[in-house]
C-alpha cells in the first residue's frame, strides 16, 4: 500500500483563527500563538456543547 503525500501548505481557517498556531515541545507541553481565553470564547460563539443539550430533547411523552 502506498505511504500518503502530506499535504503542502497551510489550512483553511476560519477568519477569526487567522494566525493560530498550536505545537508540542520536547517536554510534552501544549504551546499556542493564541490566549486559551480568547480560543474558548471562539469556540463558545461557534459550536453546540452536546452534554448541555437536553437528553429528552426530540422525545415526546407518547414514545417512552
Amino acid at each position: 500500500m502506498p505511504k500518503k503525500n502530506p499535504l503542502k501548505g497551510k489550512p483553511k481557517v476560519h477568519e477569526d483563527l487567522k494566525g493560530f498556531e498550536i505545537n508540542i515541545n520536547e517536554f510534552g507541553e501544549i504551546t499556542s500563538s493564541m490566549k486559551v481565553e480568547k480560543l474558548n470564547e471562539f469556540l463558545n460563539e461557534n459550536l453546540e456543547d452536546k452534554k448541555l443539550k437536553d437528553p429528552n430533547d426530540g422525545w415526546s411523552e407518547e414514545e417512552e
